[in-house]
């Protein structure tokens, strides 16, 4: 106890009008105050489990979208490598076809490959690249892409290897809108 709650007492005790019973009662009041808050800390065991079953169910709600919004993300970044990539094709095809570098003849000024427009061609003295590298597929996980060329049929799963048209996903997984992947 501090001097500042002795002086306190001393002066509530030495006051006019208290006596020993008065004290007394001074004294068990606070008692009871004590007792009282004591006994209000905490949560009883109804409350503690009303509140553990509404965190359970938030949780299980919280999972499944977290699940989905995991999903819509990766989908976003394959529809965007996609776009990359046949964007890349694209402009390859332009300056092939404005003649600014020489290609096969049965190429139809496509890209062999897709390393070839990451590793550049030679335009005027420049090397020109198409792509930075070439992506990583999220839904795979593997830098390896689906290619098809002029001469494929368009649903083909089999490249023969003349030149690059396009790009699909080797994924088998099917979207959230209920698309596969490797149509996309």
């Amino acid at each position: 106890m501090n001097r500042g709650n002795r002086l306190s007492i001393i002066t509530t005790f030495n006051s006019p009008g208290m006596n020993s019973a008065s004290i007394v009662a001074w004294v068990n009041a606070g008692k009871q105050s004590a007792m009282r808050r004591k006994n209000e800390l905490g949560l009883t065991f109804v409350e503690l489990i009303v509140t553990v079953a509404i965190l359970t169910i938030l949780a299980g709600a919280a999972f499944p979208i977290a699940r989905f919004e995991v999903k819509r993300q990766k989908e976003r970044q394959l529809r965007y490598d996609l776009w990359t990539m046949r964007d890349a094709i694209d402009k390859y095809k332009d300056a092939a076809d404005k003649g600014a570098f020489q290609t096969k003849v049965d190429s139809q000024n496509y890209p062999p490959d897709l390393e070839t427009m990451v590793n550049g061609v030679e335009v005027q003295t420049k090397k020109v690249k198409y792509l930075r590298r070439i992506p990583v597929d999220p839904m795979t996980g593997k830098a390896e892409w689906g290619l098809r060329s002029m001469q494929d049929d368009p649903n083909s799963d089999s490249f023969g290897g003349q030149s690059v048209f396009d790009v699909y996903s080797m994924s088998t997984g099917t979207a959230l809108d209920g698309t596969k992947y490797s149509d996309w």
